[in-house]
């Protein structure tokens, strides 16, 4: 798979293709409530490519740790948990979001007013976010 979706990032490049592979919109990463080391990534990633990108990791140098993690409802009860990996449909979106899929940013690590996100499929980087960040370089 991963070979098959690097092949086609190239040829996509190499056409000149007006739209990148994977785009990242709506973009909002919380500050960290006082006295935590925890923020949360909120955005919309879509899929320009006819075959699904599996994004299995996140990494983040302002922080130790990035999660991917999931809210749901059960019997009456929010319980968050740790997702392994985050599929972008073919030619789709998926939406992170308050109360459903989103990332959990942990142990801040350098004071800055941006941070960066690298998104990985099958350990290679599929996307880069850069994106200002208020609450680390206050």
């Amino acid at each position: 798979m991963r070979i098959f979706l690097l092949l086609g990032f190239a040829l996509l490049a190499a056409c000149g293709s007006p739209q990148p592979p994977l785009v990242a919109t709506d973009v909002e990463i919380t500050p960290p409530m006082p006295g935590r080391h925890m923020s949360a990534g909120y955005l919309v990633l879509t899929n320009n490519t006819d075959e699904p990108i599996v994004i299995d990791e996140v990494t983040s140098p302002q922080f130790s740790a990035v999660e991917m993690h999931e809210t749901t409802l059960e019997d009456g009860i929010s319980r968050m948990r740790r997702i392994d990996a985050l599929v972008v449909p073919a030619h789709g979106s998926v939406t992170l979001e308050r109360g459903g899929k989103h990332l959990m940013l942990m142990r801040a690590q350098e004071p800055s007013t941006m941070i960066s996100l690298k998104l990985f499929s099958d350990g290679a980087p599929v996307l880069t976010i850069e994106h200002p960040y208020p609450g680390m370089g206050d």
